[in-house]
């Protein structure tokens, strides 16, 4: 697949994605974009990325179709990733529900890194995150991470508890929190107009608030 133009409903500074992991995310959430594709194929590595050109002066979402981060992910593959990105004068995305291993990979990382972590909500949906981090433990382990750029999305946004989630979310100081909607009528457990406002306006107490376009959805 190599280096790719970003598309969709996706976030608009980023320029390109690149996957060299492959296959069925670990944390196998019900809302997962992935599965309109169909199964997908056991995660795999593929080495023949190691041969893309990742250019220069471009913001590169490294990881998009499944979480590289995932704990069930060797560590060789994590690292021979970023060794290549390490190549290229880029801007790096990293998003991952397992923000624990960003502490544990940091020293292999590229210069120019952007790191994001979902929190749908603070509360535990079994049936909808299945083998991921619970919410609460990725905002802990993010928190711990001593870099300005750092971001959250809430997407797809879940129905939540207000003081519980923003506080989860201050602890974070994340640069930009990013909010939206389910974009695939998954019949998820979604919050009033009303708590989403009041959320949006607690936020940006302490960060920028970017509402993406699928959230108009909720807030009509």
């Amino acid at each position: 697949m190599g280096l790719n133009l970003s598309r969709g409903n996706m976030y608009p500074w980023i320029t390109h994605t690149f996957n060299t992991i492959k296959g069925e995310c670990p944390h196998n959430c019900s809302y997962c974009y992935m599965h309109k594709w169909g199964k997908q194929k056991p995660v795999r590595f593929d080495e023949k990325e190691l041969k893309t050109d990742l250019g220069k002066g471009n913001f590169i979402f490294v990881g998009s179709s499944c979480d590289m981060f995932a704990k069930e992910i060797p560590g060789e593959w994590i690292i021979k990733t970023l060794e290549h990105c390490s190549k290229y004068n880029n801007y790096y995305l990293f998003q991952s529900k397992n923000p624990r291993d960003f502490i544990g990979f940091a020293p292999f990382m590229p210069d120019k890194i952007h790191l994001c972590t979902t929190i749908e909500t603070n509360r535990w949906y079994s049936k909808i995150m299945n083998n991921s981090p619970g919410p609460i433990e990725r905002g802990i382990h993010f928190s711990k991470i001593p870099i300005e750029e750092k971001y959250i999305t809430i997407e797809p946004i879940l129905d939540f508890d207000l003081h519980e989630l923003v506080e989860l979310i201050h602890t974070c100081y994340p640069q930009q929190v990013n909010i939206g909607a389910d974009s695939g009528n998954n019949n998820l457990p979604e919050p009033s107009k009303e708590k989403i406002i009041e959320l949006i306006n607690e936020l940006e107490e302490f960060t920028t608030v970017e509402k993406k376009s699928n959230l108009n959805r909720l807030l009509i």
